[in-house]
């Protein structure tokens, strides 16, 4: 997934190697601390605790709290993206025989791994911090461009023109749509409700036909 992304909301960039450590033990620290306490109740001063690094650390990336967990969110959609270029780029991978289908269930399949185990990803995904019950700004961009490259990538597609302009609007639309279906899952069930899953990913196969096929 190349396309180029927004960088995270730092100070100053991690050099050495032991700056980017204590960057990612600070971006720990605040996944833990945003399952435990909320977004609200989140403080610079509890992860720089939490994270075992003086206060001055936590500053030197971050202007403020909001900055460390968009930071965080910026992590999160990497480790996304990396997820799904792993299961995709193995040996008999789902999509390697040119059918784009089973991709689909692996890109829904990862993000409801991290929705389920990853720390601080309910308050946070992809994007700015959101309320109990509120919608994200709008990050769903940023994961329409990556899953867009993708599937050009490994299908072969033309990704200019008439024909790119079409693949990306169409990446946006199944996004969004398979954002808000997901968080109806998970407010019918803590785990998601299989049924709407399923029906989610059913939805992106004969949506996306229209574009893939």
């Amino acid at each position: 997934m190349s396309t180029p992304q927004p960088q995270p909301p730092l100070r100053h960039a991690p050099i050495q190697r032991r700056s980017a450590e204590r960057l990612g033990r600070i971006l720990d620290a605040c996944a833990e601390l945003l399952d435990e306490t909320g977004y609200d109740d989140l403080s610079t001063r509890a992860v720089a605790e939490r994270a075992g690094v003086p206060i001055g650390s936590v500053y030197r990336f971050f202007d403020n709290k909001r900055a460390m967990a968009e930071a965080l969110a910026h992590r999160n959609l990497d480790e996304y993206a990396a997820r799904i270029t792993e299961r995709l780029t193995q040996p008999g991978a789902p999509g390697a025989d040119g059918d784009w289908r089973p991709m689909m269930d692996v890109v829904v399949d990862e993000y409801l791994a991290m929705k389920r185990c990853a720390p601080g990803f309910g308050f946070v995904e992809f994007g700015s911090p959101v309320p109990v019950g509120g919608v994200p700004e709008g990050p769903n961009h940023l994961v329409a461009d990556r899953l867009r490259t993708l599937l050009a990538e490994r299908l072969d597609l033309d990704d200019s023109g008439e024909r790119g302009e079409r693949l990306r609007v169409a990446a946006l639309l199944a996004v969004e749509a398979a954002d808000a279906l997901l968080r109806l899952a998970f407010r019918s069930c803590p785990d998601g409700d299989p049924v709407i899953i399923a029906e989610t990913k059913e939805l992106l196969r004969a949506y996306l036909a229209r574009v893939l096929e």
